[in-house]
């Protein structure tokens, strides 16, 4: 088999997500054969380096021998039972992990299978919170350009045009906060006062205010101070709203601490995780929350307080043993530590960057980072040419639209990371 073997036989079935199918009508597919750490290696032989991590959810290399090995071994006992009535090591060993991993007070764990998912839960626990204590808040509030996913909950919380406008008579309806404008302490002092404002007026409709701490990752990878999750903490208490803290993406060390509140010093009422939860090996995600949220709804049967949302694979024992590989990971080899050496790698090849005239701005937070560029019209799709320019060059960078970002698996070499910059900047350097 070859790559255009392969692609036929995609092309004759397959709808792929994120894509303007008729685009492969000039822009062929990539079929990949199989993995090894950073690399991606197609039917022709051609070796890419995973330099998004996969849809930004493969930490430590593709095909990594400690969690194959954890999911092989689990696949030969249990791969999968009824979360309803029933349990399994697997699940049980995650969640206390999670419980002693995670902010102070997020000790329960109720668990799905996607990110979209665990926001869909955070946000009907947050309202069904308030109603079992008898208030009814309807509204939530979420921040200028934030992306949560795109199941229809999700989607009505974000606010990315390009994939919530075509669905607006189906949404629920939200409310939006300014975030801040850049990573200053001064611009997160300014949206919080803006923030205190829509809480004095509408304070009392809120359920919960939803942000991505610190990054947003498909609104262009948009930067804020940890000042911000501070004050925000503060005016949640303040008015009696739930904080929900969207670590799908921030989660697991992408920002340098092992989840992004940890910057700010809170403990959100909810935190949704997935992505990196299990290496980019299997479908997991969970919503932690408090004691406090737990006890709202834990009555008599026919009181009908019970929280009875689920899903056909929620906790699954696959995908459990995949997660705790991956934690074992983080214990073994001082995960944090290590790639504060490659961020400030990063944060040091950014700087050639600045001075070219078709870059507006480079940012950085952790293991993540973004060159968004400048002078171009959306019809160019500008982050196309240099998504095709870096795979001729053995590299996997997929811009978001003018911005090209940096988000590579935690076992990339410096001499990897050091290829993936070369190349992105010959790739904008080749637009001038």
């Amino acid at each position: 088999m070859n790559n255009r073997e392969i692609s036929e036989r995609d092309l004759r079935h397959i709808w792929h997500p994120c894509t303007q199918m008729k685009d492969h009508e000039f822009l062929p597919l990539t079929p990949i054969k199989k993995g090894n750490g950073v690399y991606l290696e197609d039917f022709d032989g051609n070796c890419y380096i995973d330099a998004v991590s996969s849809w930004w959810v493969n930490l430590f290399g593709h095909a990594n021998p400690i969690i194959s090995s954890a999911v092989k071994t689990q696949a030969e006992t249990l791969e999968h039972v009824i979360l309803a009535g029933f349990t399994h090591e697997p699940v049980v060993r995650l969640s206390e992990r999670l419980a002693a991993l995670t902010p102070e007070g997020l000790t329960r764990c109720f668990y799905a299978d996607n990110g979209s998912s665990a926001i869909e839960v955070a946000l009907k626990m947050a309202y069904h919170y308030y109603k079992n204590i008898g208030k009814e808040r309807p509204l939530f509030i979420s921040l200028t350009n934030s992306y949560h996913g795109e199941t229809i909950g999700a989607l009505s919380v974000g606010d990315v045009s390009l994939y919530k406008e075509t669905y607006g008579p189906l949404l629920l309806h939200t409310i939006q906060t300014p975030v801040p404008a850049d990573q200053s302490e001064e611009a997160a002092l300014a949206a919080a006062v803006e923030l205190e404002a829509l809480l004095k007026a509408r304070g009392e409709e809120v359920a919960a205010l939803i942000v991505e701490p610190l990054i947003q990752g498909a609104g262009n990878m948009h930067m804020y101070h940890p000042r911000y999750l501070k004050e925000a903490r503060k005016l949640c208490d303040d008015y009696d709203i739930m904080l929900i803290a969207d670590e799908i993406m921030t989660g697991f060390g992408r920002t340098g601490t092992m989840f992004a509140c940890e910057q700010a010093g809170i403990t959100p009422d909810l935190m949704t995780l997935s992505k990196g939860l299990t290496g980019g090996y299997l479908p997991l995600s969970v919503t932690m929350t408090t004691e406090k949220v737990y006890e709202a709804f834990y009555c008599d049967y026919n009181l009908y307080k019970a929280f009875l949302h689920s899903h056909s694979y929620t906790g699954n024992a696959l995908a459990c043993a995949a997660a705790n590989a991956t934690l074992d990971i983080f214990e073994l080899d001082n995960v944090i530590e290590a790639n504060r050496k490659l961020s400030a790698m990063m944060a040091e090849g950014l700087k050639r960057f600045e001075s070219l005239p078709n870059v507006k701005s480079v940012r950085q937070t952790g293991m993540v980072a973004a060159v968004e560029l400048q002078g171009y019209a959306p019809e160019e799709r500008i982050g196309l040419k240099v998504f095709d320019f870096a795979l001729t060059r053995g590299v996997l960078l997929r811009p978001l639209g003018p911005v090209v970002y940096f988000m590579p698996p935690y076992i990339i070499t410096e001499e990897e990371l050091t290829y993936v910059m070369d190349t992105a900047y010959e790739a904008i350097t080749s637009l001038l």
